[in-house]
Formats: structure tokens, C-alpha cells, sequence
């Protein structure tokens, strides 16, 4: 058993726009195959310990929660439902999948993530592996959504309105998972916010305007950044911290928030990958996109940057880099691996114009 036997022959390309947010859900919910998807969500809520009827609970009270967020997010939601002929919470429970497995013992992703103004360009670009369960590697597709503020392309889950990407005001989305004790679904969910902040944000400083002003009662990272700006967030229970970086693995880096971190669910691992980031960095600055890329190949011996899953661990325990993401706001572009970073040379790439 290796990667090949999880990925798809053919990796679903969304574009939409329509000015209805329940006709852009509608129009996602009838291209996207879910089933996979929802049974393999299905399975890690069980395995993490919970119950069919709390993940219902849980899908439900998400709905109502992004409803008095953002009424055309939750009308996306009714409409992918619609379209995949699936029950509303079934699609709210995906976009609060996070927050749901916080309940549990579960360990995030370890995704790591780079910001780098490059030389010759004078232009802010960024590169994110996105680590998740390897048996999810069919089930995310590249988007391109038009019709809200700002039109904006990038990669998500099926069935998730937003992950990673850059918008056409040239505003650029990195997302990292944190962990927070204080963590629960009472909140806008994560990868709600993601999706509010590249449909309405037109700089960092207003990305944060949206972030400070949502109800958060989970923890995540949102690196945001322009040709010529760039901000790195901790969103936690506790608030929001700006943090002076430009490296982000799934650690807290503000001191006050650390006494209340998960920090067993994935140290030394994330200190592990940061630091390796940081030597490489000090040792040279990358010019070109490719030299970037390459910040995030690593070797068995090294830090996991590149992550391989271990097929002899069970499920919800086999993490991989399903997909690798350059980010160019600049040029309002998403380059998008579908595959590791050591891989891309002989796996497909995807360009998105926002």
C-alpha cells in the first residue's frame, strides 16, 4: 500500500459564480461526488469517540452558528446540501469538522507554512503542505468562486466552502490547525472564517477587522498576506495575537496562550518542523518559487515537512501532505501540487486565477 492507492485517476476543478450564495452551493453540491467523503468523516468521528447523534447535534448547532455569522455562507451550505441531496447539518458537520474532533483526543493536521518576500520580485509569496488523513486524498478538489465581494480560487475540502487561497483584491489565505484546551463548538467555525475572510478581505489589516469581529471559541492560524504586506495570526478561545513571523507549523507562538495549548497532540513535532524551517532560512534566502518549494522537502531523518503516512498505524493516525500550495497574491495566483513537495517533478500542478 502506498499514496497511489488513495488518489483519484481525476481530481474535480469547480468553477462557480453566481451572484445567489445558495446557487453557488447548489452548483458545488451537484459536481462533487460525497459519499466518500462523508463516510470517511464518519469513520474518524467514531473512531475519535464520538457518536452519531453528537456529530447530528454538532452539524445543526454549526448551521445556526454561521446563520447569525454570515447568512450567504450558511445559504452555500443549504444549497451544496440541495445539490448533493444531503441533510443540511451533514454539510454544516463538514465545515465544523475541526471543531467537532476537538471534542476528542484527536490530533490535528501538521501543516507547515512559509511566507517569503522573494528577491528578484520584491513580492510577498507563500507555500503551505496541507497534511491531513491520507484516506481523505480523494476528497478535495481546486476552486475558483466568483459571485460574493471578491472572487477567489484555491484549494478545499468536498463539502468545505474554503481552506487555502488568494482572492482578487490580491489577499493570500494560509490556514494551520492549533489546539486550545478551551476549544468547542460555540463558535464560528474555523474554516467558516477562512471563507468570510477571502470572500469580503481587502488587505491583512481588514482580514483582521473580520477576525476580531467573529465569535471564535476554537484555535487556528491564518497567515495573511499581500504583494507587499503580511500579518500571521493566533486565533485561540482566549483572542487573537498578531505573532512577528513568517514561518507557521501547529504551535502556539504567543507565550500566553502555550500554558493552554494541546501540545500533546503534536509536539516536538511542530517545534521540530519550525525550527528546521528557521535553520534552513538563516542559512539562505530563497529567489525563486521553486527554492521556496524546496524549503518544505525534508528527509526520513529530518523533521517531517514532507509527510509520509505510516500505513501500520491505524486509521485517523496516518498523516500525508495531500496536497502542496504556492501562493502568489502579487498575481492573484494559487499554484497547487497534488502531491508533496518532494514530488513535484512527477505529480500534477494546478494554476488558479482568482
Amino acid at each position: 500500500m502506498d499514496l497511489s492507492d488513495f488518489r483519484p485517476t481525476e481530481r474535480p476543478h469547480l468553477v462557480i459564480d453566481s451572484a445567489d450564495p445558495r446557487e453557488r452551493g447548489r452548483l458545488r453540491g451537484r459536481a462533487l461526488e460525497l459519499a466518500h467523503t462523508l463516510d470517511t468523516y464518519d469513520r474518524l468521528f467514531r473512531s475519535a469517540g464520538l457518536t452519531e447523534t453528537q456529530v447530528r447535534d454538532a452539524g445543526h448547532r454549526a448551521l445556526d452558528i454561521i446563520a447569525s455569522h454570515r447568512a450567504g455562507l450558511a445559504g452555500q451550505i443549504l444549497g451544496l446540501a440541495q445539490g448533493a441531496g444531503l441533510e443540511p447539518w451533514q454539510i454544516a458537520a463538514l465545515n465544523a469538522r475541526t471543531e467537532i474532533l476537538a471534542q476528542s483526543a484527536s490530533a490535528p493536521g501538521e501543516c507547515s507554512t512559509v511566507v517569503q518576500e522573494l528577491p528578484g520580485r520584491n513580492a510577498h509569496v507563500g507555500v503551505q503542505t496541507w497534511d491531513w488523513h491520507v484516506e481523505l486524498s480523494a476528497s478535495w478538489h481546486t476552486v475558483e468562486s466568483g459571485g460574493a465581494d471578491h472572487r477567489y480560487a484555491g484549494l478545499t475540502e468536498h463539502g468545505i466552502l474554503a481552506k487555502i487561497g488568494v482572492n482578487s483584491a490580491g489577499l493570500a489565505l494560509h490556514f494551520n490547525i492549533l489546539g486550545h484546551r478551551q476549544d468547542r463548538l460555540s463558535g464560528v467555525p474555523m474554516h467558516i472564517l477562512a471563507a468570510t475572510v477571502l470572500e469580503e478581505a481587502e488587505s491583512p489589516n481588514h482580514a483582521q477587522e473580520i477576525v476580531r469581529g467573529t465569535p471564535v471559541t476554537s484555535s487556528g492560524s491564518l497567515m495573511l498576506f499581500t504583494e507587499h504586506e503580511s500579518v500571521l495570526l493566533d486565533i485561540s478561545p482566549e483572542g487573537v495575537y498578531v505573532v512577528p513571523s513568517k514561518v507557521r507549523t501547529n504551535h502556539f507562538l504567543t507565550e500566553r496562550l502555550s500554558p493552554n495549548e494541546k501540545s500533546w497532540l503534536y509536539q516536538p513535532d511542530s517545534t521540530q518542523r519550525r525550527d528546521l524551517l528557521l535553520q534552513r532560512l538563516a542559512r539562505a534566502t530563497p529567489r525563486t518559487e521553486k527554492e521556496l518549494l524546496s524549503l518544505l522537502v525534508s528527509t526520513p531523518e529530518e523533521a517531517s515537512l514532507t509527510c509520509l503516512p505510516d500505513f501500520a498505524l491505524p486509521l485517523g493516525r496516518r498523516w500525508a501532505s495531500l496536497a502542496t500550495v504556492l501562493l502568489d497574491p502579487g498575481r492573484k495566483r494559487a499554484t497547487i501540487l497534488d502531491g508533496t513537495p518532494a514530488e513535484q517533478t512527477t505529480r500534477p500542478w494546478y494554476t488558479l486565477q482568482a
